[in-house]
């Protein structure tokens, strides 16, 4: 069944009518018809049945059949990472983050970043691509690109990781992760997280950990994170 991507939906509503590009997609590419099933996701939670009652390419009108409520998760998941200078990476993390369960993503500008810009468009659009293929009901925030000293005065430290490759003392996040009503994992740039910023967030109360004895690269150590949180609130 064809899923498609309706944030201005409500309960309320009984018919919907596709964008233009959702209409070209199921009227020319699928060949849908009236009468053909349509699931709809709003991002909030909510999950729908329709069928089309009008087969426009331009302008598919669907008639709403059922709806329901997904309530979120019982667990927060949260990911700060500094975007790479390669897109194409971030894009691949975002798409799996979403797929594994996410429920915020925040991108981070630190010292040693090789991105200092970013435009979160394309993501946002590979994120609803992905919650769209995965049957989610919940599309996760995401945070413009943040300087590392502003956004560790921002978080709950007590719910708050860094995890950095210096030598110390490190707690595999497994151990930790599940404390409490959710996490925060910071993942910092290629080159890492600098002495002087690991000893900002240590100083505020954020607590250092470890995904493993590999070192990994950027997207891979961010969702290892994502999948990590996933399994001990499982």
């Amino acid at each position: 069944m064809l899923t498609c991507f309706a944030p201005d939906l409500t309960p309320a509503q009984t018919t919907y009518q596709l964008s233009e590009e959702e209409s070209k997609h199921a009227v020319r590419v699928l060949r849908l018809a009236a009468g053909d099933a349509v699931a709809l996701i709003d991002g909030r939670g909510g999950l729908y049945t329709a069928e089309i009652a009008e087969a426009n390419p331009k302008r598919c009108q669907l008639r709403i059949t059922h709806h329901e409520t997904v309530a979120p998760r019982s667990y927060f998941t949260h990911v700060a990472v500094a975007p790479t200078k390669n897109l194409d990476r971030m894009e691949w993390f975002v798409e799996k983050a979403v797929e594994v369960g996410v429920e915020r993503i925040s991108f981070l500008r630190c010292a040693r970043s090789e991105r200092r810009e970013l435009k979160l468009e394309r993501l946002e659009k590979i994120a609803i691509s992905a919650l769209k293929q995965s049957g989610q009901a919940w599309l996760p925030q995401m945070d413009e690109l943040q300087d590392f000293g502003a956004f560790v005065d921002g978080v709950a430290p007590e719910t708050t990781f860094i995890a950095h490759l210096e030598e110390g003392e490190r707690t595999a996040l497994t151990q930790v992760a599940g404390a409490g009503p959710g996490c925060c994992v910071l993942i910092g740039p290629e080159g890492d997280f600098t002495p002087q910023e690991i000893a900002l967030a240590l100083a505020k109360g954020i607590r250092p950990v470890t995904l493993g004895a590999s070192r990994l690269r950027t997207e891979t150590a961010a969702l290892a994170a994502v999948f990590t949180a996933q399994i001990v609130r499982a």
